[in-house]
């Protein structure tokens, strides 16, 4: 019997071993995959590792989303009213849509196997910074040539999600689509009148005369409009001049659009703002000819979107577009406000 015993024991230790040579061989097999995707994507070591450039090169978990083949890009959603947001509310993460979309755009740019982006555009635009931001990145990720960007405009790409369209290389639009408004939207509320009806007093102190402007307390002199107009006249020339680069058109052409009208897609490509009316399907067959491949893996980055934007709205009691009050304070915006 304890011949018996001393038996059993020895095999528990021997088994007992052979587990933990086991999990230690599928460990450093685990580890030298992970550098070899690290090496083949261009994200290197230290990042899959969790070490490396988190904001530079994102680690995006990945999921499979159609078509198939060795070659790979990323669908990328742009919803919403384009502006940056930070405030989080209960049960809803914190979220912006200008990081998220930024975010996706490095994740591609840093995954050399990344050969295209298709851009699925659903908004009326919004502030000229972030679009200008999200713009600038695409333009970044198409250089060198060898990558493709097709924008596919779902039912609107207006102001600023158009001029962030005109990045792309090709641009489809869904037959219902709207899209322009080339112009540029700076509203703010002044309640002067109600405040001396009310007796409501503003004290403001300033350092120089238009330190203030726009101040909602008063009536907004000539000189002010004059500033103000200056900075939208501005961002106006730069709506257009960013058209005219990206559709190819004469600085003359533009003008003669750019008046804040919006077009359905049939005109839009009649006038070429747009290169062709289509689908999705369309929009990814484009995206797969432009690469020079038969056979083109769509993959989307997951947590990217959709959850995130919704529960970031909802638990604010605001619309998925997340109007959120912008404005109560003045901006620059490139947007379509009917």
């Amino acid at each position: 019997m304890a011949s018996s015993g001393s038996g059993n024991g020895g095999c528990r230790r021997g088994c007992l071993m052979m587990l933990l040579g086991g999990v230690a061989t599928l460990l450093l097999i685990g580890l030298f995959g992970v550098v070899v995707v690290g090496l083949l994507t261009g994200a290197g070591w230290e990042a899959q590792l969790g070490g490396g450039p988190e904001d530079e090169r994102p680690r995006l978990k990945e999921r499979w989303s159609y078509g198939s083949g060795t070659v790979k890009a990323v669908r990328i959603p742009l919803e919403g009213i384009i502006l940056r947001e930070r405030r989080s509310g209960f049960l809803a993460p914190q979220y912006d849509r200008v990081e998220s979309v930024l975010r996706q755009i490095r994740a591609a740019a840093a995954d050399k196997a990344v050969r295209g982006i298709l851009l699925e555009v659903e908004s009326p635009g919004g502030v000229v910074g972030a679009c200008d931001e999200i713009r600038n990145a695409l333009l970044e990720f198409r250089k060198g040539g060898d990558r493709q960007v097709v924008v596919w405009i779902r039912g609107m790409a207006a102001s600023g999600a158009y001029y962030i369209s005109v990045a792309g290389d090709w641009i489809v639009a869904q037959p219902a689509s709207l899209v322009g408004s080339i112009g540029v939207l700076l509203s703010a509320l002044n309640w002067s009148a109600l405040s001396e009806k009310i007796g409501i007093t503003n004290v403001t102190i300033k350092s120089a005369r238009y330190k203030d402007l726009l101040n909602p307390f008063r009536e907004v002199e000539p000189e002010e409009r004059q500033i103000v107009q200056r900075v939208v006249d501005s961002a106006h020339q730069m709506f257009m001049a960013a058209v005219a680069e990206g559709r190819g058109l004469e600085q003359s052409e533009v003008a003669a659009l750019a008046d804040g009208r919006i077009f359905v897609a049939e005109e839009a490509v009649r006038l070429g703002l747009v290169d062709e009316v289509g689908y999705w399907s369309t929009a990814y067959r484009r995206l797969r000819e432009r690469i020079g491949v038969q056979r083109l893996k769509l993959i989307r980055y997951e947590g990217s979107a959709g959850v995130l934007q919704f529960l970031a709205s909802a638990a604010r009691g605001m619309a998925p577009w997340g109007w959120e009050g912008f404005m109560m304070e003045p901006r620059l915006m490139y947007l379509w406000s009917p």
